[in-house]
């Protein structure tokens, strides 16, 4: 019985947690960090103030949760994606289609998470996701290097060039804003990865080529 009423406790506990991450999110995708507040985030998830507070008792640590699992979500579809293709540049193709087409998908909330001005404070979340992210397109980069696929270069400097220039070119204040329709989405998440293969070069035909044989996620994907 002590045992089940602590499995009991654990899955509550899980939910709850569940509940007030989905309510953040919410609010983000909506209207930029600055909206997640705790009062808000449990009007919205349908929870007390007081049960938010439990779980954390500070904004700044609920943003930096939300961050966290954000960045959680994102590199392992990310991830997904290049570990189902047939080769190392396939993989690193397909690793920046899918963090393109799923930023785009959900951008205010992409902006959110990675380039929204904020409080210095919580700045620190973010950063320890570009982080990941970084270090995500790194080993794709070195698998191809090791492979002979691109020219000789430091794959740590590469990444975080190719994470800059997704960030400018899909959510930044100078990236424009597509419309919702597939066929636009599509254009800028094959116009950001051909720059970016481009960029660790990979001749343009190949680069063309890979970005042609990448399935892109349904726009529909959420960051």
């Amino acid at each position: 019985m002590p045992y089940r009423r602590t499995e009991n406790v654990t899955r509550k506990a899980a939910a709850r947690h569940g509940a007030i991450m989905a309510a953040a999110r919410a609010l983000a995708s909506e209207g930029g960090l600055g909206t997640v507040q705790i009062a808000a985030v449990a009007a919205r998830g349908g929870i007390a103030a007081g049960t938010v507070y439990r779980y954390f008792p500070s904004k700044t640590e609920l943003i930096a949760a939300l961050v966290a699992v954000q960045s959680t979500t994102e590199i392992a579809a990310l991830n997904r994606a290049a570990d189902a293709a047939p080769g190392p540049l396939s993989a690193l193709a397909a690793a920046i289609v899918t963090f393109a087409a799923r930023a785009l998908a959900s951008r205010r909330l992409a902006l959110a998470m990675l380039a929204e001005p904020i409080e210095p404070e919580l700045d620190a979340a973010r950063l320890r996701y570009r982080g990941a992210l970084a270090g995500a397109f790194e080993i794709r980069i070195q698998s191809a290097l090791e492979r002979g696929h691109l020219p000789g270069q430091d794959a740590a400097v590469a990444a975080a060039a190719l994470v800059g220039a997704l960030i400018e070119g899909l959510i930044g204040p100078l990236a424009p804003v597509v419309a919702d329709a597939p066929a636009q989405i599509r254009a800028q998440v094959q116009t950001v990865t051909l720059f970016g293969l481009r960029g660790l070069g990979v001749v343009d035909a190949r680069a063309r080529g890979l970005v042609v044989q990448t399935a892109l996620p349904l726009p529909e994907a959420r960051v």
